[in-house]
């Protein structure tokens, strides 16, 4: 094995770049449940964003409209589930379900005359005199433009939560409705807006992986990552910064692995291929061990039904 063939260097630059699909989905989905709402169809928003930021990008020749493209169809999937969930007053998690069940069958159907196509190329921001600073300039400086929009939404997401009164009526909706909606706030309106929200960014991470991260169209190139998406919120304890954190850990022991790979560590490839999957479900049970803490840091509402009574 040659450890020497891997450049620490671009292995942070590369984290970056993987963290950032799951980074988007993952934010959008604290949203939500930070609203009281679970969804488990963040793996159906991304594959769904994938195909339709892919399918546009491709038809415009613009990545931007791709994008744009993606958040659309991310967010009005996840209307589905709200109408359902919060109207019809349905069974979030079975509906969730559902939601992942039917993306991938439509990203399927939309996607068959997308194979082997490749899209619009979507250029680097090579910021002047920083990104030639040693060592940090290439790892800090030398993005596509995805990779700044998802820091600034988790930088946006926690100030909102933190500091303003439309963080403060969200936070109020997730942790008690009834006291929410006898104080006149709006709980439905509220949660409908951050599953929306959801699906917008899960719709912008599905469009990463199909524009930028891996630029082709592949039927289930999600592979999983709305699923990690989904345990990172938990991993952390619903919180913006932690949130980060948990998908440049997740972002990080991708890149490692394949770097691995290349170096031709003796592990078979199979065992450094599910080496993500494994380490986070490691890390959600060392989380999960004090369920006193992992009770007091999920939003108390998060799953209930609500039903006016007036």
């Amino acid at each position: 094995m040659d450890l020497s063939a891997i450049n620490p260097i671009l292995l942070v630059a590369s984290l970056m770049v993987a963290a950032t699909p799951i980074l988007l989905a993952a934010v959008g989905e604290l949203v939500a449940e930070k609203a009281g709402v679970l969804n488990l169809g963040v793996e159906g928003m991304m594959i769904t964003g994938a195909i339709c930021g892919f399918a546009i990008a491709v038809e415009t020749g613009s990545p931007v409209m791709g994008f744009l493209a993606a958040a659309i169809g991310g967010a009005l999937l996840s209307l589905i589930f709200g109408v359902l969930t919060q109207y019809l007053l349905s069974n979030q998690v079975a509906t969730g379900l559902a939601l992942t069940l039917f993306g991938l069958g439509f990203s399927s159907l939309i996607g068959q005359g997308y194979i082997g196509i490749k899209p619009p190329s979507t250029e680097k921001l090579d910021i002047p005199l920083l990104s030639d600073i040693p060592v940090l300039g290439p790892i800090l400086f030398n993005h596509d433009l995805m990779v700044y929009v998802a820091l600034a939404l988790v930088a946006a997401v926690w100030a909102v939560l933190k500091f303003t009164r439309t963080g403060l009526i969200l936070r109020a909706v997730g942790e008690n409705h009834d006291a929410a909606h006898a104080l006149g706030y709006k709980v439905v309106r509220v949660r409908l807006l951050a599953i929306m929200f959801g699906g917008g960014c899960a719709g912008l991470g599905g469009a990463y992986l199909s524009l930028i991260r891996v630029p082709q169209w592949t039927e289930g190139m999600t592979a999983g990552a709305g699923w990690i998406a989904l345990a990172i919120v938990v991993f952390g304890s619903w919180r913006a910064g932690r949130v980060l954190l948990g998908a440049y850990l997740f972002g990080g022991v991708t890149v490692l692995q394949l770097n691995l790979q290349a170096a031709g560590m003796a592990i078979p490839v199979e065992y450094l291929s599910m080496s993500p999957y494994l380490i986070t479900i490691a890390v959600l049970v060392i989380m999960s061990a004090d369920k006193s803490r992992a009770a007091l840091s999920a939003p108390a509402c998060l799953g209930r039904v609500f039903h006016a009574s007036s």
